[in-house]
């Protein structure tokens, strides 16, 4: 059974610890300019190893007009993507009141699930430190179950649940601390909640309560159950936070495509009409003014695209990842690296 660390996200993922900072955690405006820069100078590389004479090209083959008349197509669909995008968090959040009063009714039932199975007199309205006493309240579980076995005679019993309670203790830490400074609206809070594998440790507390079903106290076996119950409530507590900030970031996202459209729209616009083969003749650092002038107007053009792509990168990762909701595990070296039942 594996210690809390090896149960953190970084620790389950597949691939490079940079691969997934840059998917999910880099500020989305800066991955965005930084594949604009690497375009940029992706073509300004080309540029100045003169695979072509260049202006020759541009006036032989009119390459400007051919390269940005093709630009206002996807750049019109972006906008056009913008208003889909409104429709498809709207439509979450219309509805009769019948709807409305249903949804009060069921959050405050999930609330008061929280409050008494963690023992609380009212649960936090923030997300992190809602999920913060979720965790908390598990983490408590898990402390009861050390003290339980250090009064228990059965050592092969009392070393199979004190290993579970510890790795859970270590694991819940872990995710609390990384809670504490966290605000909703940042990648944080979701970050440290994809950090809390809770359902391998579903499984893990379930197979104990069955193997030792005849061995363990009723003390024992009724906190273990309790600590279960934690654990089911943090799964729909984080799949709820998890819808809401997808929707922030289609917010975000739509607002941000917006932003970009209209330079983009100009630059195109300005590109068609002023630039030809005559424009800013001579060279900056032996690199034809041309061409850094069309490859900078072409990565403005790009950017909705580039904006697009970078928020559906963290969507589409997170989305991967909690595709499974309670005691399934997708990936099937997550239980052979981290569970010894």
């Amino acid at each position: 059974m594996g210690n809390g660390a090896d149960d953190t996200l970084l620790e389950r993922a597949e691939g490079s610890a940079l691969r997934l900072y840059i998917l999910m955690r880099l500020d989305r405006r800066l991955l965005s300019v930084g594949i604009l820069a690497t375009v940029f100078a992706a073509l300004v590389g080309l540029g100045a190893a003169e695979l072509g004479p260049y202006r020759e090209i541009v006036e032989d083959v009119d390459a400007i007009q051919n390269i940005f008349s093709s630009m206002f197509g996807p750049i019109i669909t972006g906008v056009t993507l913008v208003a889909t995008i409104g429709q498809l968090v709207l439509s979450q959040e219309l509805g009769a009141v019948g709807d409305q009063t249903t949804r009060m009714d069921e959050s405050m039932e999930f609330r008061r699930n929280v409050e008494d199975e963690g023992g609380m007199e009212v649960s936090p309205p923030e997300p992190a430190a809602f999920l913060r006493e979720v965790v908390e309240s598990t983490e408590g579980k898990a402390e009861r179950l050390i003290e339980l076995m250090e009064e228990e005679r059965n050592e092969e019993l009392a070393e199979t649940v004190s290993e579970y309670a510890e790795s859970l203790d270590e694991h819940a830490e872990i995710v609390r601390e990384k809670l504490e400074d966290s605000q909703f609206g940042t990648f944080d809070v979701i970050w440290a909640a994809l950090d809390f594998n809770y359902s391998l440790k579903i499984f893990q507390a379930r197979e104990i309560r069955h193997d030792y079903e005849d061995e363990l106290s009723e003390e024992a076996y009724t906190t273990l159950g309790e600590a279960i119950e934690m654990l089911k409530l943090f799964g729909p507590a984080r799949e709820h936070f998890k819808t809401l900030f997808f929707q922030w970031e289609l917010i975000d996202l739509s607002r941000a495509l917006l932003y970009a459209s209209i330079p983009a729209l100009i630059v195109t616009a300005s590109m068609l009409m002023y630039v030809d083969a005559s424009t800013l003749p001579g060279a900056t650092m032996g690199i034809d003014n041309l061409v850094l002038l069309t490859s900078a107007a072409f990565c403005i053009t790009l950017a909705p695209f580039v904006i697009l792509m970078s928020y559906i990168f963290r969507i589409a990762t997170v989305a991967k990842r909690t595709l499974a909701m309670g005691p399934f595990i997708l990936r099937e070296s997550s239980r052979d690296a981290d569970s010894d039942l």
